[in-house]
């Protein structure tokens, strides 16, 4: 009929104009963020950098909680791929022990290449509601899938152990005001091997 063409073709670019909106709005923000502590950036400047509208990223991410959690994911997707699908240790196939070492090792990885972005999920947390809660934290979509991946580690290692728990102590710290200025200052394999250090005495522990 006439007119599918014309509509067919528009909507193609409206997709590609919303996958570029999309990528400028997280590139400016890892930009952003490269310089500025978290606390630091609105979403009038995320928009300004990227050169798109304020409206448009909010329409894109709802919030400021929302950018930072949709960023995290974007550069933590490699790593649920290595995870999933990837050669041992990080991927299946290894022992508990070696997959537990080398995930926390690619964490830390993923943590000092994009300094201040899980400061950041901690500060969107902390103001999105007027009291942050344990649970704030617990539910960014990366953090929850982390803390699975390393409970389950844990459990299959020590089926004794309080396993949801010591996840949770083992990723807490990377959200810490210290850990961020060790990372700021260079400190990723300080960071990792005192990582270690504490995983190993989790796994081995009476």
């Amino acid at each position: 009929m006439p007119g599918e063409a014309p509509a067919a073709e528009g909507r193609r670019r409206a997709r590609a104009d919303a996958v570029r909106n999309r990528r400028a709005i997280l590139l400016a923000t890892e930009e952003l963020l490269a310089r500025h502590r978290p606390e630091q950036i609105s979403m009038e400047q995320v928009a300004a950098a990227a050169g798109v509208g304020k409206g448009t990223v909010f329409h894109r991410f709802g919030s400021r909680m929302g950018l930072m959690v949709a960023l995290m994911q974007e550069r933590a997707l490699a790593l649920s791929e290595d995870v999933a699908s990837g050669p041992p240790p990080l991927g299946p196939g290894a022992p508990p022990r070696e997959r537990l070492l080398a995930f926390l090792d690619a964490v830390v990885d993923v943590v000092a290449r994009n300094k201040g972005l899980l400061a950041a999920l901690g500060h969107a947390a902390s103001t999105t509601h007027k009291v942050a809660t344990d649970d704030d934290h617990r539910d960014h979509p990366v953090y929850r899938s982390w803390h699975t991946h390393v409970s389950a580690l844990i459990a299959r290692q020590r089926p004794d152990a309080d396993a949801d728990t010591l996840a949770h102590l083992l990723l807490a710290g990377l959200t810490s005001e210290p850990v961020q200025r060790l990372l700021e200052e260079g400190g990723g394999d300080r960071l990792s091997a005192a990582l270690r250090v504490v995983a190993v005495g989790v796994l081995d522990g009476g």
